[in-house]
């Protein structure tokens, strides 16, 4: 298998599907000449031209609206945003129009559409651009949400959510984009939507984690073995469609479970999971769930303040810790 970086592989996935289907195309500012803000698309005006990869103006509005009109009429497109802050300039025609079309039209018009773009905390860029938008988007029936964490399911899912008749937010942890590991060789590698992974298997204590938090979950996991503690870690992957039954079946082995995300608390994916947990897996619960995400405040800009609003290892190591009544 290749080893090589998230950016490369979403660079591949797009690619390849490209390739494959000539509907697909892409979309946003700055795909084109400059290859993608974070160079994700580099190389794809060279091969497929600037009917196929298209920068738009600064109207995430409008060039959402043109991506949802194409997929409706047949097209595949790939609409990235800049950063997923600025997606909420466009959530009318995401939510309002993308994601009810097919339920209005009674099953006439698909919309096979995939919103893409860093997402999450970045490094010192303040309130404005380093947020977590999934659970906002996650909200409303007829979108899919996803956040991969490591470079092959950043292939595997954003080739299937191209491929999917659905509309799909894709969410890429900005911090992530030069993460490496290892991708699979094969010519068609997919990873299903709707589907988590176990990404270490453990027996004493659950630590649920989605993207940024995913390589943070190991280390604490890591670190937790040498206490005497084994976790498994349990990666979504997709939040809408949630795989609520590889959690529930994780829980129902540990008995224990603490769910990590660097999005604000309340009325969170990590409150939806939560309550899901307590109502198919109460009776195996020996302690309370126990939740950790970022601070319920604007993202601060001093380096310092950052640092403190977000799960780190130790903080990580500590709710393990408080749900094994240890401290």
């Amino acid at each position: 298998m290749a080893v090589i970086t998230i950016r490369e592989a979403l660079n591949q996935a797009m690619r390849e599907e490209m390739r494959r289907d000539e509907n697909v195309f892409l979309m946003g500012e700055e795909v084109a000449a400059y290859q993608g803000a974070y160079k994700v698309s580099k190389g794809l005006l060279e091969e497929f031209g600037e009917k196929r990869v298209i920068d738009s103006p600064i109207t995430e509005l409008g060039f959402a609206g043109l991506g949802v009109g194409a997929a409706m009429v047949g097209l595949r497109p790939v609409i990235e945003f800049m950063t997923f802050n600025f997606s909420i300039l466009a959530t009318d025609q995401i939510i309002n129009s993308a994601a009810k079309m097919l339920y209005m039209s009674g099953g006439q018009y698909k919309v096979p559409i995939v919103f893409r773009g860093p997402g999450g905390s970045a490094y010192q860029v303040s309130s404005q651009h380093s947020q977590a938008l999934e659970s906002w988007f996650a909200h409303f029936p007829g979108v899919k949400v996803v956040m991969p964490a490591t470079a092959a399911d950043a292939k595997g899912l954003l080739k299937s959510a191209i491929r999917d008749d659905d509309p799909v937010i894709f969410i890429e942890q900005e911090r992530m984009y030069g993460s490496k590991g290892e991708v699979p060789d094969e010519a068609d590698f997919t990873i299903p939507l709707g589907v988590a992974d176990v990404k270490r298997e453990g027996t004493d204590a659950t630590i649920v984690a989605r993207s940024l938090m995913v390589p943070i979950a190991l280390k604490a996991a890591e670190e937790l073995e040498q206490q005497g503690i084994s976790c498994e870690v349990v990666d979504p992957r997709t939040i809408r469609p949630l795989d609520i039954e590889t959690i529930i079946n994780s829980v129902k082995k540990t008995n224990r479970v603490v769910i990590a995300e660097e999005s604000h608390p309340f009325c969170g994916v990590g409150a939806e999971i939560s309550a899901q947990i307590m109502e198919r897996a109460f009776d195996y619960l020996d302690a309370p769930v126990k939740r950790l995400s970022g601070v319920d405040a604007p993202m601060p800009y001093a380096r310092n303040l950052e640092k403190l609003a977000l799960p780190d290892v130790a903080r990580m190591v500590a709710a393990v810790r408080e749900v094994s009544y240890l401290d």
